[in-house]
């Protein structure tokens, strides 16, 4: 199994888990300051930025067993790792799997919702995949205007108009051509709710940097992922949304370097 990733820094090794649609560049505003501390692993999950889909069903589980393999691979098991949206619930797929993981940090996680709560999310990824994939031929023109990034990146970002219009066009371009988001959203509408949850996977329980005006997995979802991980410590992300590390970067940062030197 091939998954793209690229490796920054040296030292203790860090793993960072992209969200939907993303690739490992969603991470950039706060690669470089974890790479000053940390040796840094960032992938592209499969299907997703230059990761080769998987053969057969795309799942969670799929999609776990591949990362359990790439860490098989490169040795990294009982690695610290930070997991973004549906990253994150890749990585609590992972929190089952007994010395999988050392520390998680898991931000804006989508899987601790209600039946509403997940119809509503994969119904808004879904269409936004298809105006991405309808707007590529204007994409560059959209990304110059504030009130155009915040448009489109509101369900990402409590501060969308203000990411730099790089960012902004290189996120479109990979939602635009994710081959495996699709798949991944029929999954996560057609599968299980999370029941139960294990931290066997984890050296020790998981924190949880959730954003006070996430509008993609909103924050009384939280109460139910502290139910099911009673021992978890939760983080709140002041003014923030879905993507902390976009909307508070140096926080996001001081909380993942706190977490997994501890």
């Amino acid at each position: 199994m091939l998954i793209n990733y690229v490796l920054r820094g040296e030292g203790k090794p860090l793993l960072l888990v992209h969200g939907l649609g993303g690739s490992w560049r969603s991470w950039q505003l706060v690669l470089g300051a974890l790479a000053s501390q940390r040796s840094v692993v960032a992938i592209d999950l499969p299907g997703f930025g230059k990761s080769p889909p998987l053969d057969g069903d795309v799942t969670m589980r799929t999609m776990a067993d591949a990362l359990q393999q790439f860490l098989h691979e490169h040795e990294l098991v009982g690695t610290d790792a930070v997991g973004s949206s549906v990253g994150a619930r890749v990585l609590h797929e992972l929190s089952n799997r007994e010395g999988t993981l050392g520390s998680v940090v898991m931000l804006g996680p989508c899987g601790f919702w209600s039946d509403w709560d997940c119809r509503l999310y994969c119904t808004s990824a879904w269409l936004t995949m298809h105006l991405m994939r309808s707007l590529q031929f204007a994409v560059p023109k959209l990304t110059d205007t504030e009130w155009t990034r915040k448009l489109l990146f509101a369900r990402c970002s409590a501060k969308a108009a203000t990411l730099a219009p790089a960012l902004v066009l290189r996120e479109m371009r990979s939602f635009a051509t994710a081959a495996s988001l699709g798949p991944v959203l029929r999954d996560l509408l057609s599968g299980l709710p999370i029941e139960g949850a294990s931290s066997s996977g984890m050296t020790k329980p998981p924190v949880f940097g959730w954003g006070r005006l996430d509008r993609t997995c909103h924050p009384r979802q939280a109460s139910r992922a502290q139910q099911l991980f009673p021992d978890a410590r939760m983080h709140w992300f002041e003014g923030c949304g879905h993507f902390p590390h976009w909307d508070a970067p140096e926080e996001t940062t001081r909380l993942i370097l706190d977490v997994t030197s501890e």
